[in-house]
């Protein structure tokens, strides 16, 4: 295996149990790959499994059946069949996750909530707010505002946090559910700088984007969900 990401017949069914146990198809027979350096975007309508396929990658939901196997640290991890312990090991070293909504410790001033995922892999607190600092910059959130919480902030502005938190680790997975949602013309130029950054890198990425002219400048290749639609 020499993708990143590599899906085999990956499928999910909620089962609603507030609702009689009825069962509720979403995705089967999910089967693609992800490489080096490759971002890969998810299309279809509202409600066809994007964020479900992207949520089966990083492990938040578990497969019914099929593999999700993922490389990390030089072997192959099935996160389909992974005890929860290799689950959290394969988030911290390996896959990143961007998504729609910042989620982050009350009153925690925005430079340390970007600054975390590195301060968590044991880069000194100093140079991770400095990497913090160089990406909200980028991301033109006004530094009189790095020591106020971002839940302060205008929902643009929260999403730009996230975008940071989510990039600022070298993690060789990065999964990305709507990035650019909630942004001007202007971010939405560094958010695909910032792609193209990590393409060159490396990086192998998952990305869900409604926005047909971002979907343009990432996509190496899209994967139509539609044709996983699971049967009722």
């Amino acid at each position: 295996m020499t993708a990143m990401i590599e899906i085999s017949n990956a499928a999910k069914t909620f089962t609603m149990h507030l609702q009689g146990g009825v069962e509720l198809p979403v995705v089967s027979n999910v089967a693609f790959h992800v490489e080096p350096g490759e971002c890969v975007v998810l299309s279809g309508p509202s409600g066809a499994g994007k964020s479900s396929i992207l949520k089966m990658i990083f492990g938040n939901y578990r497969c019914d059946t099929g593999r999700i196997d993922i490389r990390h640290q030089g072997k192959v991890i099935d996160l389909a069949s992974a005890e929860p312990r290799q689950v959290l090991s394969v988030r911290r070293a390996t896959i990143g996750y961007v998504s729609q909504f910042l989620r982050a410790v009350p009153r925690v001033p925005t430079i340390d909530v970007v600054a975390e995922p590195l301060v968590d892999n044991g880069t000194p607190r100093a140079e991770a707010r400095d990497k913090a600092g160089a990406l909200l910059r980028r991301l033109n959130i006004p530094e009189r505002l790095w020591r106020l919480p971002p839940s302060t902030f205008s929902g643009g502005e929260q999403q730009r946090v996230n975008i940071a938190h989510g990039f600022i680790s070298d993690l060789p997975i990065l999964l990305l559910d709507e990035p650019t949602a909630s942004l001007d013309a202007a971010n939405r130029a560094v958010v695909v700088e910032l792609i193209g950054e990590k393409k060159r890198r490396g990086v192998a990425m998952v990305a869900i984007v409604h926005d047909d002219e971002i979907r343009h400048l990432i996509a190496d290749r899209i994967v139509d969900v539609t044709s996983f639609a699971a049967a009722a």
